[in-house]
């Protein structure tokens, strides 16, 4: 039997629009009915727009049958977050109060995917203010793991990782500030971006209040797909310049690294307890590489904990604090019960704190430049341990405070603002595990090439029908 529709990655169902084989009002139609099929049992997609979706695909198909060159993603389908921007829809951020907060242009990244051919076909669920590794609200509800609906999905780019891995659109939009894209694609079995500080512009037009510094350093826009060549191709099409966004910086072309297909092994991050499967699933990404040649050495980058240790020391003070009175009148009980065991473990805000953790940061980022001119790529946990049980974040201190231990990898490279690229190697139990490959800022291209190479060699499969 031949694949379905919904089941193509991005860009072969891309080519076959290209070429005349499929039409993007079929493509739609496959992951509507997808969605039709799937979502009411993950939640994933919280806002549709049928309607919408396929008059853009009819407008897609016309202006390909005119002549016009067709974008990268012509006709493909693709979902957004409900944290940006789109122009005719609310940017909720699964908060109850801001549900009537219509965006009148859209966010940059909504633009570039449009520009590149894709159409919307909905807007994925989030954690109230985006700030769990969970992803449920009191206005839409919980979003399900594909794989195990007892599992967390992640968060708080959930919604979109669940809506990849069961079918529904090839490509999801997320962000990530502590690890929002990264974490989703893990415990969902996918590819994951999170970019390099100022790859990606993003501007959302409904923000009232300036961002703030932390923000500012660590908050990012990237991809989760099925496949490697998927993400980087919806990275190119993100990756476009907005004057919008100051952030952004025009990369181009970078020469190859002083030590080419040189990676670092990081099973257990300076000692840390690493879950055996998780080690297990770093030491096969190396042997992978091996095989193709590389040269691969367990070898720790400095200061790992130490980086992952200043995400609390900058953005406590920063993030938190200016989040901690919005939570209070707006938030849902479980973003209340999150917060306040967020400041058990962490304490109350400092500002002189966070000024040290920035001199810091620098320090120990001109160190990990120094180690990546030798090991150009670093492969490490996305998180310690296997995906938590549901709510698990919201059990007591003892929990908060053995998860943000166990988060340490994926903090540390939001402090840093390196690219990350979280991606699947093998199933444990049933659930996916993968690994986070990391190269120096705006080498993407470096964390791509090692996973092309580790994907070859085989992963989970998706997409999949959900299971309870």
């Amino acid at each position: 039997m031949s694949t379905p529709l919904w089941a193509l990655d991005a860009t072969e169902l891309a080519r076959r629009i290209r070429a005349g084989l499929v039409s993007s009002r079929e493509a739609v139609t496959a992951c509507l009915a997808r969605m039709d099929a799937v979502n009411p049992k993950i939640n994933a997609v919280v806002r549709r727009m049928d309607e919408e979706a396929l008059a853009a695909a009819d407008a897609a198909d016309a202006r390909l049958h005119s002549g016009a060159t067709p974008g990268p993603l012509h006709g493909v389908p693709v979902t957004i977050k409900v944290n940006i921007d789109q122009k005719g829809h609310p940017t909720d951020g699964g908060v109850i109060a801001y549900k009537d907060l219509i965006a009148q242009e859209d966010n940059p990244v909504v633009a570039h995917f449009r520009s590149a051919g894709a159409i919307i076909i909905g807007r994925t669920n989030t954690p109230c203010y985006s700030m769990r590794w969970f992803t449920a609200n009191a206005l839409h509800g919980a979003t399900l793991n594909p794989w195990n609906a007892a599992i967390t999905p992640g968060g708080s780019s959930g919604g979109a990782g669940a809506a990849v891995a069961a079918g529904i659109g090839p490509i999801a939009h997320g962000n990530d500030i502590a690890g929002s894209v990264r974490y989703p694609a893990y415990c969902c079995g996918l590819v994951g971006m999170r970019p390099s500080y100022g790859r990606v512009p993003s501007y959302n037009a409904t923000a009232t209040r300036p961002s703030v510094i932390a923000s500012q350093l660590m908050a990012v826009q990237g991809p989760l797909t099925r496949t490697v060549r998927d993400n980087r191709l919806a990275l190119a099409v993100m990756a476009q310049p907005d004057a919008r966004d100051p952030r952004y910086i025009p990369v181009g072309a970078l020469p190859p690294p002083s030590r080419p297909r040189h990676a670092a092994l990081v099973p257990e991050p300076e000692g840390r307890r690493t879950h055996p499967a998780i080690a297990a699933a770093i030491r096969e990404a190396g042997r992978r590489l091996q095989a193709a040649g590389w040269v691969v050495e367990e070898i720790a980058p400095p200061r790992l904990i130490e980086a992952a240790e200043l995400w609390p020391q900058i953005g406590m003070p920063d993030v938190m604090a200016q989040l901690a009175p919005l939570v209070e009148q707006n938030g849902d009980d479980a973003i209340r019960r999150n917060f306040a065991l967020t400041r058990a473990i962490w304490g109350e805000p400092k500002a002189e704190r966070a000024l040290a953790g920035l001199a810091t940061r620098l320090a120990i980022l001109k160190d990990w430049q120094i180690f990546l001119e030798s090991w150009p790529v670093v492969v490490m946990p996305v998180c310690c341990a296997p995906p938590y049980p549901v709510d698990h974040d919201l059990k007591d201190v003892e929990t908060a405070r053995a998860i943000a231990a166990e988060q340490a990898p994926t903090l540390a490279i939001s402090v840093l603002g390196v690219p990350g690229l979280a991606m699947p190697i093998a199933l444990h139990e049933g659930v996916p595990i993968g690994v986070q490959i990391v190269a120096g800022r705006f080498r993407e291209d470096l964390c791509y090439d090692a996973a092309e190479i580790i994907e070859a060699h085989g992963t989970p499969a998706t997409p999949l029908d959900p299971r309870a």
